[in-house]
């Protein structure tokens, strides 16, 4: 029993790694997609919908990709400490883009508890282009 409550523990630790990877890549990949980038690029803007695609087509294997197990929301804020560089739409250069990726894991184990465990990450970074 010890030994598969550690692979299950490993687990957690596993998804816990993905959500945290998940937020840093998925604003920085909004970040060089503000509202400068090159319209030439199919795609080039990036806006709620396009993040959660990206979110989902880096889903490693053993992660549930479904609705209910990952979500994930994005906004554009002015960035902290300088609220005046942010000026025009909220994806342009200089303001900041924050995602958020929250995933619901479950044990697998009969013995540990049932209940999901709701794992979240947050990630900001300053738009670029």
């Amino acid at each position: 029993m010890m030994i598969f409550g550690v692979i299950d523990f490993g687990r957690a630790l596993y998804a816990y790694h993905f959500v945290s990877d998940a937020a840093r890549e998925a604003s920085r990949w909004a970040s060089v997609r503000g509202f400068q980038c090159n319209h030439a690029l199919s795609g080039c803007i990036a806006g709620p919908a396009d993040i959660q695609n990206y979110v989902t087509s880096i889903v490693p294997p053993g992660i549930d990709s479904s609705s209910q197990s990952l979500a994930v929301t994005s906004k554009w804020l002015p960035p902290p400490g300088n609220p005046a560089s942010c000026f025009g739409p909220p994806n342009n250069p200089g303001c900041a883009v924050q995602v958020q990726v929250t995933y619901n894991f479950k044990f697998i184990l009969p013995f540990l508890p049932k209940s999901t465990y709701s794992m979240r990450s947050t990630s900001e970074m300053i738009i670029s282009q």
